[in-house]
């Protein structure tokens, strides 16, 4: 253990807290940060990807424009994007396509597996999709049609000097969310 005199505690939500009401010395974010008080560390990038199963494609067909997508089934990750239009990037504007979803959850997870078991189409941030991905469980759809990737970032509430067990959360955190999102 490197550091047995730091205890933590690990609270999972993809809402975004406030770090001094909530006693929360570092959360990891994903997006564009507002302009604030906080300090962040970026860590690295991760997509906004669609995806099915390779079933599903077969039988219902592989999108090829978003507009396709009012054609299937969808599965819409209620934390992530909207869940009766997705937003694609059509220039500098959005293209809102509107959904049908078959199933609307609260949990990347959920989502992954509903679209694994080759329920529909799912759009979900790329880590959250990654082992279905690689298992070939999930493939791909409409790369082309991706936003730009989305910033991960480390944040803290700025004091200063920064607590010497922050940075060594921060020491030892930063290079494994480095290394495990480029390999993805």
């Amino acid at each position: 253990m490197h550091y047995p005199e730091i205890d933590a505690r690990l609270f999972l939500t993809d809402r975004n807290t406030h770090l001094l009401d909530e006693h929360i010395d570092v959360a990891v974010r994903v997006g564009s940060l507002p302009d604030s008080a906080l300090v962040a560390v970026n860590v690295g990038w991760v997509r906004l990807v669609t995806c099915a199963s390779p079933g599903y494609l077969t039988d219902r067909g592989t999108p090829a424009t978003p507009e396709e997508l009012t054609g299937h089934a969808c599965i819409a990750f209620e934390g992530l994007t909207s869940t009766r239009a997705w937003n694609f990037p059509a220039g500098k504007l959005e293209n809102p396509v509107q959904i049908r979803p078959r199933l609307v959850t609260n949990t990347a997870e959920s989502a992954v597996d509903t679209a694994a078991f080759g329920l529909g189409v799912t759009r979900v941030l790329s880590y959250q999709a990654a082992a279905a991905l690689s298992d070939g469980k999930l493939k791909l759809v409409l790369e082309a049609f991706e936003p730009p990737p989305l910033p991960i970032s480390l944040v803290h509430a700025g004091q200063l000097p920064v607590p010497l067990k922050l940075r060594a959360f921060f020491d030892f955190a930063r290079p494994r969310l480095q290394a495990r999102l480029s390999a993805l």
